[in-house]
């Protein structure tokens, strides 16, 4: 175990130092043969991390970004081998693989009472987070990193020690694949806020599919306000 876990950050590292890649550190402006190998080392690294026990065998939220990983860089490659870059894979794979070499940190400590704190009008939310998504995707956007800190951020002052976090979809699609769906973007969403140092222990999910929708519309209608996880507190 001890190899694999070795092997495993070795090639970690190689994805976050290798050269070639774009000084902000993403993929773009990069030749076909510069990109092919950083999704391959992208790849190479998401298939050892998904099968190192140790990641396995812990319910370690970087398994599931592993297992994205794995996917979107192995379409990403499959295009890439008749030379087509395709930017939806392409930009999926880069951003599971950056989070799944983000170690879960502790949940700060709850600080002593003080007088100051957030305003009441943010504490008394019941959901004070919403996380968006793309149709048909269950990967959480750049920007969901924002809405979960501010939750994280608040929830000692707040005193919320309870995430009821739940998967929406709009009404695209039937209703036993939206119910899937919306688990899979509960799940998802729930694997960030425990990478980003919410306690896992404190974070349950649910599933409403296209029963719950934000904005009303007929069956078969899509509509980017229903595609959505809400993060409810206690």
């Amino acid at each position: 175990m001890r190899k694999t876990l070795v092997t495993t950050a070795a090639v970690a590292i190689a994805v976050i130092a290798a050269p070639g890649q774009a000084q902000d550190g993403s993929l773009s402006g990069l030749d076909l043969g510069s990109l092919r190998a950083e999704i391959q080392q992208r790849y190479d690294a998401a298939l050892a991390l998904s099968s190192d026990p140790a990641i396995v065998s812990a319910n370690n939220p970087r398994f599931v970004w592993a297992n994205e990983a794995k996917a979107q860089c192995g379409i990403a490659l499959g295009f890439l081998k008749s030379s087509t870059r395709d930017e939806t894979s392409i930009g999926k794979c880069e951003l599971a693989a950056r989070m799944m070499n983000r170690v879960p940190a502790p949940m700060a400590p709850v600080p002593p009472p003080v007088v100051a704190g957030p305003p009441a009008e943010i504490c008394n939310q019941r959901i004070p987070g919403i996380v968006f998504f793309e149709f048909d995707s269950a990967t959480p956007p750049a920007d969901a990193t924002q809405t979960i800190e501010f939750v994280s951020k608040n929830a000692a002052a707040c005193r919320w020690t309870a995430f009821e976090v739940v998967g929406h979809t709009d009404r695209a699609g039937s209703n036993a694949y939206n119910m899937g769906l919306s688990q899979r973007r509960a799940q998802a969403v729930a694997s960030l806020m425990a990478s980003m140092g919410v306690p896992q222990s404190a974070i349950t999910t649910a599933a409403r599919g296209e029963e719950e929708p934000r904005v009303p519309t007929e069956d078969g209608v899509r509509n980017p306000q229903n595609r959505r996880v809400e993060i409810g507190v206690r």
